[in-house]
């Protein structure tokens, strides 16, 4: 039976960003249908718009095989796990002056658009991944960025401050499945910055124990390998930035730069409202990507020119026939 929300967007979508919004959704849908998987790439601030209550679902339901998101998504989402019920909601952020931001400030919020986090709240998660860090130092380990996140989830340490259903936390949910996650340039980040700053005053000695983004690269081309030989790759891209460049770049390294062989991304699909132009946007539309090695000029491809926190929902709500 089919849901009434792709219903809707089935037989009212019908021109402009709304028709590419419902034929990128039923060609994401197919290529999941036929065996495909896909990659989403999470760049804005889309943990702190909640996109978790619905990425979660998608991650449960095989919908979404792996993930490439900034640091900030990546620790926004377990932000929001446990402070959620002490943000503070300003549906006026367009007009607050100067003063009014000083005044937030003052009061230790830190605001990203229309919601303001408590500074008390990251300090809670920084308390509980400084202990982590320091036991990976003590035993030699060496761990990417979001397995340290899956060990802080995976040993209840935070479970006591919980503020939300984790059922609508999209890394819950990917550290249930093992979700495969990159995390590009991860010291632009709170929590990366909180390490830096562990190190700088040698609470850790060793800035090693966190791995760094040329490992994820070779991390992601072990990845791709293995999952192109069997699958159709697709990607899904919100926003910009280097949570999109950084991945797609890895079919022309393997191709061009290691001089093997795998196929080209079967799918691409960017949500942004920044145009690509002179001095904006840095990366590419689909077009520009064919002459780059990263998708082929059949690969089904779509860029819907709207808000994310509006397309990523209604999309995700397709391919879950809801």
């Amino acid at each position: 039976m089919e849901g009434k929300i792709k219903f809707f967007i089935k037989n009212y979508f019908r021109h402009f960003n709304a028709r590419t919004l419902k034929e990128a959704a039923a060609a994401y849908e197919e290529l999941i249908n036929n065996g495909g998987k896909m990659m989403i790439t999470l760049a804005g601030a889309m943990s702190t718009a909640e996109i978790g209550a619905i990425l979660a679902e998608m991650i449960r339901e095989d919908k979404v095989h792996a993930i490439c998101t900034t640091g900030a998504n990546l620790e926004e989402d377990i932000f929001n796990l446990v402070g959620n019920k002490e943000y503070l909601k300003i549906p006026d952020y367009r007009y607050l002056t100067p003063e009014k931001e000083l005044e937030l400030f003052n009061k230790g919020y830190n605001r990203i658009t229309d919601t303001a986090i408590p500074e008390r709240v990251m300090r809670v998660v920084e308390k509980a991944l400084i202990e982590i860090w320091k036991e990976s130092e003590k035993n030699n380990e060496q761990k990417f960025p979001h397995e340290y996140i899956y060990d802080l989830i995976k040993n209840g340490k935070l479970d006591d401050n919980f503020a939300i259903d984790p059922k609508e936390s999209w890394v819950v949910a990917a550290a249930e499945k093992n979700l495969p996650i990159f995390v590009p340039g991860w010291e632009d980040s709170t929590l990366g910055n909180m390490f830096t700053a562990c190190v700088v005053k040698r609470e850790i000695k060793d800035a090693n124990i966190v791995k760094n983004g040329i490992l994820y690269m070779i991390e992601l081309i072990k990845w791709y390998k293995n999952e192109s030989a069997k699958h159709k790759i697709g990607f899904f891209q919100i926003g910009g930035g280097i949570a999109g460049d950084f991945p797609i770049c890895v079919v022309p390294l393997i191709n061009q730069d290691l001089k093997e062989n795998v196929p080209k991304w079967a799918y691409f699909c960017q949500i942004s409202d920044s145009t690509t132009s002179y001095g904006s946007y840095s990366g590419a539309p689909p077009n520009e990507k064919i002459t780059w090695g990263k998708i082929d000029g059949d690969t089904p491809s779509f860029i819907i020119e709207s808000d994310a926190t509006i397309v990523a929902p209604l999309i995700f709500a397709y391919v879950l026939n809801k």
